[in-house]
């Protein structure tokens, strides 16, 4: 017997399971393949930075995670490179961030997809794909026995060695760095730490949060968490046998005197677990060559691996989901106009892109050198300007992207501003079903206009001081459509036109084309 369903997504990781809960909320029920038999306990990401806590913030998953009823907060300042960016007084701001370890992302995640009727079978492992006419033909291998799955579309959310992109025969070109980064949680005598983040190393002096360079290399330290320091390391220049033990603190605790030429009393955690225990051996900066083929999509770092340097990963990785899961839900349910799953990757390939370069510009500015020396000299000062903080905080966040979207309106094709309309609300809450909203500010001007798609559109007239437009279209993933300054018959029809390029034909059409 063979399963049948419409969407199944291979990997529950924070980005499948955000996946999952997009298409749960459109009304499509995927199935989740996880290898795991239970969510990992691993330490990989230690917070959210960036535009993920806004998009998150769309479906009160912020406050879900964050465990505070508050909206996103805008950090005072963040690192490049282990240099401090500081967002100046003016600057419109757009870092947020969040601090929370990985595991706790997914079970939250995990609890929220469960509560909307997802299937997540833990320990069933994809092992073989073929793609045909109607769809993707799996094969499945679970504790109970190996079986076959008959699915629309395969999503992959299994990693960088991701199966799902081997097997739909997706390249994956970039580079290979020859740098050793190892990182784990470690105990250090009290009288090391600072108390501002930051540790004393006697012969060497103050340690501050983050990343420090040196000429051996780089040195990381974070306390996350009250009393868990973590330590890690950065040489470059060599990689280690495919087959070295793993990573031990005796190796990390050698590690870290190559790079700053002192010995810490390092020593093995002494509180509860999980710790993180890792290595990554050889630095992979890669994309793969499409988000699709045929019916087969990628997602996170199925699709695109880098440094995890200033923590971008999560950030990249959720707003693929976020940006795939209503245009699947779309096709399932048959309104989806023609190019919709195709602008996955138009939209999508680019911000990688983004991701990948300053990823790599940290990297080269953290090696040694005296040119580098002078060229952090020069950064720093960049940095230090107003233009500079700017810039570089629009990098860092994702909130540069631009979709190429089909509308001149100096606000379409960016997420959505963070406005608090007169009731009180804000525009994150409006978004909360996972619907497009059409946001009239102008007192209903607009409304009629889209009422032809009430079907699969939210329409909400409000008012807000200082209103950036006129009407704003929303995307469900918080992306700007259309927007408009004025009532015109112009407008009108470059609403029309954005309404039949997103959402498909009024529902009068629809219905008369099935009768």
């Amino acid at each position: 017997m063979t399963d049948q369903t419409d969407v199944v997504i291979c990997g529950a990781g924070p980005n499948g399971l955000l996946l999952a809960g997009e298409l749960a909320l459109a009304g499509v029920r995927p199935v989740v393949l996880e290898q795991l038999e239970e969510p990992s306990p691993e330490l990989k990401a230690n917070g959210i930075v960036g535009q993920a806590n806004r998009v998150l913030d769309l479906r009160g998953l912020y406050q879900t995670l964050s465990g505070s009823d508050q909206p996103p907060q805008q950090m005072g300042g963040y690192i490049f490179a282990g240099m401090q960016v500081p967002f100046l007084d003016g600057v419109d701001n757009p870092m947020y961030g969040m601090v929370i370890q990985q595991p706790r992302v997914v079970r939250q995640l995990v609890d929220w997809v469960q509560g909307l009727g997802v299937e997540i079978r833990w320990g069933h492992e994809l092992v073989e794909l073929e793609q045909g006419s109607d769809g993707v033909t799996l094969e499945v291998v679970s504790p109970a026995g190996n079986y076959r799955m008959q699915t629309a579309y395969l999503v992959g959310a299994d990693g960088g060695r991701s199966p799902v992109r081997k097997k739909a025969g997706i390249e994956f070109p970039g580079l290979t760095t020859e740098v050793i980064v190892r990182a784990a949680h470690a105990s250090l005598p009290d009288e090391m730490r600072t108390g501002l983040g930051g540790i004393d190393v006697p012969g060497v002096g103050r340690i501050p949060f983050g990343h420090s360079r040196f000429d051996g290399g780089v040195l990381i330290y974070a306390e996350f968490q009250p009393g868990r320091p973590m330590l890690g390391t950065i040489e470059y220049g060599s990689i280690l046998p495919d087959d070295a033990p793993a990573l031990t603190i005796d190796e990390l605790r050698a590690s870290v005197k190559r790079v700053v030429g002192a010995e810490l009393p390092l020593e093995a955690p002494n509180w509860p677990g999980p710790h993180a225990l890792r290595r990554i051996n050889g630095q992979n900066t890669r994309q793969a060559a499409q988000y699709r083929a045929g019916n087969v999509f990628l997602v996170g770092d199925a699709a695109h691996v880098h440094s995890a340097m200033g923590g971008p990963g999560l950030n990249l990785g959720m707003q693929d989901a976020m940006n795939l899961g209503w245009k699947l839900a779309a096709a399932v349910h048959g309104w989806a106009p023609n190019g919709l799953l195709g602008s996955y990757h138009s939209e999508r390939w680019p911000a990688g892109q983004r991701v990948m370069m300053h990823s790599m510009a940290q990297a080269a500015l953290m090696a040694a050198g005296p040119e580098v020396t002078a060229l952090r000299t020069l950064f720093g000062e960049l940095l230090a300007t107003p233009d500079g903080s700017a810039h570089v905080a629009g990098v860092l966040s994702g909130s540069e992207v631009r979709y190429e979207i089909g509308d001149e309106h100096r606000l379409s094709g960016y997420f959505v501003p963070a406005l608090t309309l007169s009731d009180g609300r804000r525009v994150a809450e409006l978004l909360r079903s996972g619907r497009p909203v059409l946001l009239d500010l102008s007192g209903g001007d607009h409304a009629e206009t889209a009422a032809g798609w009430r079907g699969r559109l939210d329409i909400e007239i409000a008012t807000v001081d200082d209103r950036p437009a006129a009407a704003l279209l929303i995307r469900p993933d918080g992306y700007v459509a259309w927007a408009a300054d004025g009532f015109g018959d112009l407008d009108r029809d470059r609403l029309h036109a954005a309404l039949r390029r997103w959402f498909g034909p009024p529902d009068s059409e629809r219905i008369s084309r099935s009768a």
